[in-house]
């Protein structure tokens, strides 16, 4: 059986939060969080609140065995950029693009 969560514009580049989400993938789930837990990246807190999540919906779950959980797949897709200006001297502009992603989190227990 499988639990999922996802989080919608997460203020993190889709490149950033990929990163971390390499370091999880197809680990188990006690395992990933404490990788999250030590890994000094932006992506870190959010992944592990989202892994949170998808174990609280795993819990909710009688048929889900949450001692086996690990995480079958991670997708970490581009959201919407934000643009702004970034006025400059000699009426020169330059762009600011804010990044936002969105993040699956896939739970299994490797039943079938």
């Amino acid at each position: 059986m499988e639990a999922r969560a996802t989080a919608r514009y997460v203020p993190l580049a889709a490149r950033k939060a990929n990163i971390v989400a390499e370091l999880i993938r197809n680990k188990r789930v006690e395992r990933a969080l404490e990788i999250l837990q030590f890994t000094n990246k932006a992506g870190a807190t959010f992944l592990e609140k989202l892994l949170r999540s998808a174990l609280a919906n795993a819990n909710q779950n009688p048929d889900i065995d949450v001692d086996n959980l690990y995480i079958k797949n991670i997708f970490v897709g581009n959201g919407p950029i934000r643009y702004w200006a970034h006025y400059r001297g000699r009426l020169h502009v330059n762009r600011i693009r804010r990044r936002r992603c969105h993040i699956t989190i896939v739970l299994d227990d490797g039943a079938e």
